[in-house]
């Protein structure tokens, strides 16, 4: 149905309205689909109202199927065993997919134990297996550090017909094996995901990822190549993950030749790729290097974010270089979003912090003109800079004080609640 590319509120919304006036007679598949669609747009308890108010016709196998998911989904657990006790006295065909919803709330919970014998009910009810169900089996055995039950279920697979692993399935394998320490094992699987005809990107990237945590720079060079084979317009995404593994791995040369490589050839500037490499620099003192790239990215007026300053507030925090620290957190305060405002707190608070202990007083009044820029001052930040001035037991009484000089709005706790 063209419909589910829509958002699901207004799918949920449009589809109610239609059914109201007779206009859109649904398919018992369909009621299934929109049971999932009404938990996603108007949680879960809509759902099961949804389900209540179906014609008796259309509960049936697919709509108690989808309200099971919706309860596993939600971690409904009574709910869900009921039902699914429901569904078996019905005699219901119960499929792979419904025991998939039990194993993954199972999978959720903690209770890893009870995966396997799920699959042993399958096994047994003689139904047909899905990919994803064994995806699940395995993730419990991961969990339980049963390596060999995992290769068990690799066997399992080969003698079963019309089960084909995917890339996806080897590599979440292959990481199993690493995790585990049988690199050896890591590599076999790795070669399954090779042979295959790679028409994803991203098949490449867990590639360079598995590689890179084993420390195998040769395969990740040789990865990267077949990469760019497949891909001739690599792009920003698959250039990112390679600075990253690079960077993993410390292979300094590597990593800014790949750089200068992609910097030469890329269609549009992606500040994140630039992002790796500062960071790289910094986390080996090299300093110069790290400023030399800014003074580039500043020089060609590429677009910088919060995160490229952040990188060098962070070293110089490191290094207790607090005029450093201080002018590139101001310089990065201007490109700060809102999704950066928890990290950006956390670092008010190591300033906040080192000043207290230092007895800073310029250092703590430069921090909070830099506040002011993005609203970021409130009673404790406030309170926490007068310590530095103002003795202990005044603190409260007089934050309140200058806050209002400063124009600062202050907020109660009440207000807030």
């Amino acid at each position: 149905m063209f419909l589910f590319f829509i958002n699901h509120v207004i799918i949920s919304q449009l589809l109610e309205w239609t059914e109201k006036r007779g206009l859109l007679r649904l398919s018992n598949r369909e009621y299934a689909k929109c049971i999932d669609l009404v938990r996603k747009s108007r949680g879960v308890e809509a759902a099961e109202k949804y389900f209540t108010d179906l014609p008796n016709s259309a509960k049936n196998k697919s709509t108690y199927g989808a309200l099971l998911h919706c309860f596993c989904c939600e971690e409904m657990t009574e709910k869900a065993m009921m039902l699914f006790g429901k569904m078996k006295e019905l005699n219901f065909p119960i499929n792979s997919f419904d025991y998939c919803s039990l194993m993954s709330l199972h999978l959720r919970l903690g209770q890893l134990e009870k995966v396997p014998l799920l699959h042993e009910e399958i096994k047994q009810k003689g139904i047909k297996p899905h990919l994803f169900h064994y995806k699940l089996l395995i993730n419990s055995y991961a969990s339980l550090k049963d390596v060999k039950s995992v290769e068990g279920v690799m066997e399992e697979i080969k003698m079963i017909k019309g089960i084909t692993p995917d890339w996806a399935f080897y590599s979440n394998v292959a990481a199993i094996y690493v995790a585990a320490g049988y690199h050896e094992k890591a590599e076999l699987t790795l070669k399954e995901i090779e042979i295959s005809k790679l028409n994803d990107p991203k098949a490449f990237h867990f590639l360079l990822s598995i590689y890179a945590s084993m420390g195998k720079v040769e395969e990740v060079n040789r990865v990267w190549q077949s990469l760019k084979s497949a891909f001739p317009k690599t792009s920003n995404l698959s250039y990112l993950t390679m600075l990253q593994t690079l960077s993993r791995l410390e292979y300094m040369g590597g990593l800014k030749r790949c750089f200068d490589e992609w910097e030469l050839h890329c269609s549009s500037y992606d500040i994140r790729l630039a992002n790796v490499l500062i960071k790289a620099y910094l986390k080996r003192n090299m300093t110069e290097e790290a400023n030399s790239l800014l003074s580039h990215l500043l020089e060609k007026r590429y677009e910088l974010n919060f995160r490229t300053y952040a990188l060098f507030t962070e070293f110089y925090l490191m290094t207790h270089s607090m005029d450093l620290a201080l002018k590139f957190m101001g310089l990065g305060t201007p490109y700060l979003r809102k999704s950066e405002r928890e990290m950006y707190k956390k670092k008010v608070h190591e300033f906040l912090k080192y000043f207290e202990e230092e007895r800073d007083v310029c250092g703590a009044k430069e921090l909070c003109n830099i506040l002011k820029q993005v609203d970021f001052l409130d009673l404790e930040v406030y309170a926490s800079l007068l310590c530095n001035n103002i003795p202990f037991e005044r603190k409260e009484r007089q934050a309140p004080q200058i806050m209002r000089g400063n124009g600062v709005e202050i907020i109660s706790e009440s207000e807030t609640t």
